[in-house]
């Protein structure tokens, strides 16, 4: 069977410029997120750690001598190196004997410890975070709406490509590159079988301390609960009390670090904005998985289920669109956080630019709850301080349907399926 075409990536284009201003790049993200394929297209030689047949004998070379495994084309690609975390002092130490630009990609899917590398690799490894496909990158956007030309004061226009029955389908089967392009129902799996491998075999293999599955199973199913949500970790351990396992909070704390580690999770940071007033700003961060489908899995649904349960459905929509506007954010090297304050107020995502543009989003899958969401948007605006702080590039309104415009009131509509970055 001839392997399916390769979809270009976002990351390609970062991949690219970060090997031209360090010696050696670190693409790091969850297994089955497409780093290796991203990384095959830019390399010119390849060291696979995983490779069955030549496993062992890497492993080997790399305790005696692991320079023997960086020698070839560069740059040279580095698969799963924490495999022998060695590699990484190697390839920081080769980078400074060598004075080049562009010598190594190395790809991982978990965050080793602290004390496996010696070095951090500050100023010669540079980090590029990957996550799955977005709509865009896997065909489900027409793109016609640039987050880049928002906020450069480009006005919006297009139109929706996906019908709610189609984006509920989207965030049951995630941005998998593997499930692009292939049936529904083989498509559909693919979350499913990136949970199971997770908790069966992948969080053992962080650092080898045996866990009970069931309560790793509780765990996450409680935090598709509280997807898009500031749950503490007392919320989610009082969500698991009355199973048959109950998880305290030590060990709550404990399995979250290790889906980090794993990159199955990433929260969302609160903004720290500068207001007019005193009121004070909420702290916790906003619980999302990387994909929107793995609490899908957890939660043992599918598509028809989200149509049958709007409240569900609606927080796994933001969370589909927090997933985007990561990923369309990171080119022009924004950060996506979240405004909560004492008084009640939130805004669902606030997309902040190194030199202090921002704008505000607020994701509503239909358009009738527009109006809220101006009146959120409108009230943030007048918080923020304009002495201090930039007035918002824009304020927007990130829907599943309708069209791409701005309204009488100045906020921008955006359908999620013609945005990219």
């Amino acid at each position: 069977m001839a392997q399916r075409e390769y979809k270009k990536r976002i990351a390609d284009r970062l991949l690219q410029d970060a090997l031209k201003a360090n010696g050696a790049v670190w693409i790091l993200g969850p297994k089955w997120c497409g780093k290796t394929w991203t990384a095959l297209q830019a390399a010119r030689s390849s060291l696979m750690m995983q490779d069955p047949d030549q496993s062992i004998n890497y492993l080997q070379q790399a305790a005696v001598k692991p320079s023997l495994l960086l020698a070839g084309e560069t740059p040279r690609l580095l698969d799963e190196w924490q495999m022998a975390p060695v590699l990484w002092d190697a390839v920081r130490y080769a980078v400074d004997q060598r004075g080049k630009m562009g010598q190594f990609i190395l790809t991982g899917s978990t965050m080793p410890l602290r004390q496996e590398v010696m070095h951090s690799g500050t100023g010669r490894i540079a980090r590029l975070k990957m996550r799955t496909m977005s709509l865009f990158e896997s065909g489900e956007s027409s793109g016609q709406v640039s987050l880049r030309d928002l906020f450069n004061g480009k006005e919006p226009e297009g139109k929706a490509i996906l019908s709610i029955e189609e984006l509920a389908f989207a965030i049951a089967r995630g941005g998998w590159p593997a499930s692009i392009g292939i049936s529904d129902q083989a498509a559909l799996s693919q979350a499913g079988e990136y949970l199971k491998a997770l908790i069966q075999t992948d969080i053992y293999e962080v650092d080898d301390v045996k866990r009970d599955p069931q309560k790793i199973s509780l765990l996450m199913r409680s935090l598709a609960r509280n997807i898009a949500t500031i749950a503490t970790l007392e919320t989610l351990r009082k969500d698991i009390a009355g199973a048959e396992a109950e998880l305290a909070v030590n060990t709550v704390q404990s399995y979250l670090e290790v889906f980090e580690r794993l990159f199955v999770v990433e929260n969302q940071p609160a903004w720290s904005a500068r207001l007019r007033s005193k009121a004070y700003l909420r702290k916790a961060s906003k619980r999302h998985f990387v994909d929107p489908s793995i609490a899908v899995a957890a939660l043992n649904t599918n598509p028809e289920g989200l149509l049958k349960d709007f409240n569900t459905f609606g927080l796994l929509f933001e969370s589909l669109c927090i997933r985007d506007l990561r990923i369309y954010s990171q080119g022009i090297n924004g950060e996506v956080c979240h405004y909560r304050d004492e008084t009640g107020l939130e805004v669902d995502a606030i997309i902040t630019l190194p030199d202090g543009r921002w704008g505000a989003i607020e994701i509503k899958m239909g358009h009738r709850q527009v109006d809220e969401a101006y009146k959120n948007l409108t009230k943030l605006k007048n918080k923020v301080d304009p002495e201090i702080m930039n007035p918002p590039s824009f304020l927007m309104v990130l829907t599943g349907d309708q069209y791409a415009f701005r309204d009488r009131n100045g906020i921008l509509i955006v359908p999620i399926s013609c945005l990219r970055d």
